[in-house]
C-alpha cells in the first residue's frame, strides 16, 4: 500500500492508459486501482483485463473502483468502494474472502464500521485540495492520525498528495499514499514514481 496509483484518463495522450500504468509499474508503484467513469461495461472489462495482466507481471495488486460486478468478472485482486456505494458487509458477501476490499472513509466512526464490516484497508481523504475530485471535503491530519490509531488494518491517505506535501503526512501513522495526478500528469511517469516511492518510504520511516 506504500505507493498506490489510482488511474485517471484525463492525462492520456501520447501514451494509452495501459502504457501509463506500465510506466508507473516500472517506477515502483505497489498497488494499482482502475477508476473509470466514461467507458461502457464491455470496454471497461477489456481495459481492466489488459491492466490486470500488466500488474500480474509485477506482482502488484490490482483493484477496481466501485464496480463490484466487474471486479468479479475480471477476477481482480480487490475492489474499492466509497461511502455512497454498496455497504462493505454486502460487498464481502458477494466477493467472498479471497478478494480484498478497500473503503473510503472520512471519520473515525466510518473507519471502525468499515473495519468491522470486513474491509482490508481504508482510503482516507481528501488530505489536500485536489482538482481530481472537486467535491471532496478535506480531512485533517489529526483525524487521519485518529483513524490510524482506531483500526488495525492498513490506512492509505489520498487527495491532493504530491512530492511537495507528501512528507507532511509523516507522524500520522498512515501506511501509504494513493496518488492520481501526481503520477499520471507527470512527463516521465517512471521517474516520478521512483521519486514518490522514495518519499513515501521516507514518510513511513519517519513514523518510527
Amino acid at each position: 500500500m506504500r505507493l498506490y496509483a489510482v488511474t485517471d484518463r484525463t492525462w492520456v495522450g501520447k501514451q494509452s492508459l495501459a502504457g501509463q500504468v506500465a510506466a508507473a509499474l516500472r517506477g515502483g508503484v505497489t498497488c494499482v486501482q482502475l477508476r473509470e467513469k466514461e467507458l461502457d461495461e464491455e470496454q471497461f472489462l477489456r481495459e481492466a483485463e489488459e491492466i490486470f495482466s500488466l500488474c500480474k507481471g509485477y506482482r502488484v495488486p490490482f483493484f477496481i473502483n466501485d464496480n463490484v460486478a466487474l471486479a468479479l468478472r475480471c477476477h481482480a485482486d480487490g475492489v474499492h468502494v466509497g461511502q455512497d456505494d454498496m455497504d462493505v458487509a454486502a460487498v464481502r458477501r458477494l466477493v467472498g474472502q479471497e478478494m480484498m476490499i478497500g473503503v473510503s472513509v472520512h471519520t473515525v466512526e466510518e473507519a471502525r464500521a468499515a473495519a468491522e464490516g470486513g474491509a482490508d484497508y481504508l482510503g482516507v481523504g481528501a488530505m489536500f485540495a485536489t482538482s481530481t475530485k472537486t467535491d471532496a471535503s478535506l480531512v485533517t491530519k489529526e483525524t487521519l492520525r485518529a483513524i490510524c490509531d482506531a483500526v488495525s488494518i492498513p490506512v492509505v491517505a489520498i487527495g491532493g498528495i504530491n512530492k511537495s506535501n507528501l512528507l507532511e503526512l509523516a507522524g500520522t501513522g498512515v501506511d501509504g499514499v494513493a496518488l492520481v495526478s501526481a503520477i499520471f500528469s507527470a512527463a516521465d511517469i517512471t521517474a516520478e514514481c521512483r521519486l514518490l516511492y522514495g518519499l513515501s518510504q521516507e514518510m513511513t520511516e519517519l513514523e518510527k
